[in-house]
């Protein structure tokens, strides 16, 4: 087959509309999960997150989370540039497996729970928060 100049055009068109189709919001976030559970079934339930359905500032947005019998907590903002946002460890002597912070959230976004439990097994739950001003330059 002989590359012609139309063939071409047709080849750099399909290029350039196969760059701009949207990559997947959750593949980064979905990454660091894998790392988190080893590749582990990820069940529901068994962890409580609480975000605000609407944040006036992304700069500053007060998040929840608790999880009776967790060793382990992993907070994602999906949206950010980078999703992973903390890691809360719980030792023996913890007196509750619950913990509370500020995040920074870039734009409208999910909010993502993981924790691991004290037997081995994972659980996750998930906030969608509505950001009207952006936190990370935007």
């Amino acid at each position: 087959m002989r590359l012609t100049r139309r063939h071409a055009m047709a080849l750099g068109a399909g290029a350039i509309v196969v760059a701009g189709l949207p990559i997947r919001a959750l593949a980064a976030g979905d990454d660091d999960i894998m790392a988190f559970t080893g590749g582990a079934e990820v069940g529901e339930g068994g962890i409580t997150l609480t975000a605000p359905e609407i944040a006036e500032n992304g700069n500053t947005v007060p998040i929840e989370v608790s999880a009776e019998g967790a060793t382990e907590i992993l907070v994602l903002a999906t949206g950010n540039p980078e999703p992973a946002v903390a890691t809360f460890k719980f030792g023996p002597l913890a007196a509750s497996h619950a913990a509370s912070t500020r995040i920074r959230l870039a734009k409208t976004q999910d909010v993502v729970a993981v924790a691991k439990m004290a037997d081995g097994s994972f659980v996750k739950a998930s906030a969608s928060v509505k950001v009207t001003i952006g936190g990370c330059g935007g």
